[in-house]
């Protein structure tokens, strides 16, 4: 049975650039859905081309091997992680826990996403053959989020509301243990309940606060 031709195939003649990108991105998102599903080595560019209707001479004019286009397909799910910063300050209503825990929330809910679990098991599978990847998880997704939380406990010092600390280190302790725990539960498939994860965000929260409040 032949698949129905999404729109961004129909029509003759050159496609537009606005189409060619959106073939370009479904590539992208099949391919990561291959390597998934299959493993790197078991995946094929044959096989990606297929799924997603083009022919592997088409693939490579693009990418020149597998891992060019595994590489690209998995930065391309790191950037749709990155929340902007404005996103994160809109987050901040004045109140430092009810901030931390809005962004808890926020980051816990993307890995709750099609997109998130897909990147974050990913990275867990072909992290030891392609450690780069990792590092830019870390680097273009996490670390904006922590120098942000960062600035907001060097507000807190400032204010007196927090003992003066390592606010690098704390922040990175706040994604360890609001974040993290509930991040690698989700992944193995563990999918809390928004009551359940609203408990635990709010918990580890204030446990951490509460470590940092002045003695």
């Amino acid at each position: 049975m032949t698949d129905a031709i999404s729109p961004t195939r129909r029509g003759a003649g050159r496609p537009t650039r606005e189409q060619a990108e959106a073939r370009h991105r479904e590539l992208l998102d099949t391919a990561l859905k291959l390597f998934l599903e299959n493993g790197f080595e078991m995946t094929t560019v044959e096989m990606i081309a297929k799924r997603v209707g083009m022919t592997k001479r088409t693939v490579y004019a693009r990418y020149p091997d597998k891992a060019a286009l595994f590489l690209t397909a998995v930065q391309r799910a790191i950037e749709r992680q990155i929340v902007p910063r404005d996103v994160l300050e809109d987050l901040d209503r004045g109140d430092l826990a009810e901030t931390l825990e809005a962004i808890g929330r926020l980051r816990i809910g993307q890995v709750m996403t099609p997109d998130g679990l897909r990147l974050q098991r990913v990275i867990n599978a072909e992290g030891y053959r392609f450690p780069t990847i990792f590092k830019a998880n870390v680097e273009q997704s996490a670390r904006p989020l922590i120098e942000f939380v960062a600035g907001l406990l060097d507000r807190a010092i400032a204010a007196g509301d927090i003992a003066p600390t390592d606010t690098g280190l704390a922040a990175n302790a706040f994604m360890s243990m609001v974040v993290g725990g509930s991040v690698r539960a989700i992944v193995s498939g563990s999918t809390p309940t928004s009551e359940q994860l609203d408990r635990k965000v709010h918990f580890t929260v204030h446990l951490l606060l509460d470590g940092l409040r002045p003695r």
